[in-house]
């Protein structure tokens, strides 16, 4: 199974897998470089997986509808463009023979789902939209830092092999960030400098891992000494880790 990032707008990413023959597409929020991939490489659009209901992750939707031979996928709770099969935590889908389950992962919405492939070769993917960046995590547009931890944390349970396949290129301005938070961290500094290198290449950062995150994430570390004093000089008031997320998710509003 192929899987390419197709870059979109700004700083998106339109994750495609294929076999060859048959696509599968997760949050295209522009067309346009959907269309061009299936083109180049005569591929048919087999299905669309939606992780959440922002405008740069579904706008491309209805103008692909001509070219899908299959279901668009969505979260239930949340305004995904009609007619689409809605999915709920727990729920497990099939597309192209890769059985993806259903993760509730709210917090950048109230509504976010993630698609989690075990089986996926050589190693097992999740698409994750804007809950878990690399290195970050999503603002939180309408949950709560609470329901923020909760989502990192049933992410960051994954395997550690497991390829965060995010959708925006952020790396680099998350890790300086993380360098801000855990100045000491020598694997932030490593990624920092191979990250650098990809991307004088024009090369994506990503996927990250899941066991990458962990060692650099400060959103994923909020249970970390050096993390919740960090978190402590920036308004947490306790170091309960619901309370060191908050303090760092606004500090990183902030950041510049």
């Amino acid at each position: 199974m192929n899987l390419v990032a197709l870059s979109a707008f700004t700083d998106n990413y339109i994750w495609m897998f294929h076999d060859g023959r048959h696509a599968v597409v997760v949050d295209p929020g522009d067309s346009a470089p959907v269309i061009a991939a299936l083109a180049a490489q005569r591929l048919v659009l087999s299905a669309i997986l939606v992780t959440h209901h922002h405008a740069d992750h579904v706008g491309g939707v209805d103008a692909l509808r001509d070219r899908l031979h299959g279901p668009v996928y969505g979260p239930r709770r949340e305004r995904i463009p009609q007619p689409y099969t809605a999915l709920d935590d727990g729920d497990s889908i099939e597309v192209l023979g890769q059985r993806f389950d259903i993760i509730d992962v709210p917090g950048h919405t109230s509504g976010h789902i993630a698609y989690f492939g075990a089986g996926f070769t050589p190693a097992p993917v999740v698409f994750c939209g804007d809950t878990l960046f690399s290195a970050g995590c999503g603002r939180l547009f309408e949950g709560t830092p609470a329901q923020m931890h909760a989502s990192l944390s049933r992410l960051a349970a994954l395997p550690g092999d497991t390829r965060v396949c995010c959708a925006h290129e952020y790396t680099l301005a998350n890790l300086r960030f993380a360098h801000a938070v855990e100045p000491g961290n020598a694997d932030v500094a490593d990624y920092a400098r191979w990250c650098e290198a990809q991307r004088e290449k024009a090369l994506p950062t990503l996927p990250s891992s899941i066991d990458r995150e962990r060692r650099v994430n400060p959103f994923l570390r909020c249970d970390t000494a050096a993390v919740a004093i960090a978190a402590r000089s920036h308004g947490a008031t306790s170091d309960e880790p619901v309370a060191v997320l908050a303090a760092l998710r606004q500090w990183k509003n902030d950041f510049r």
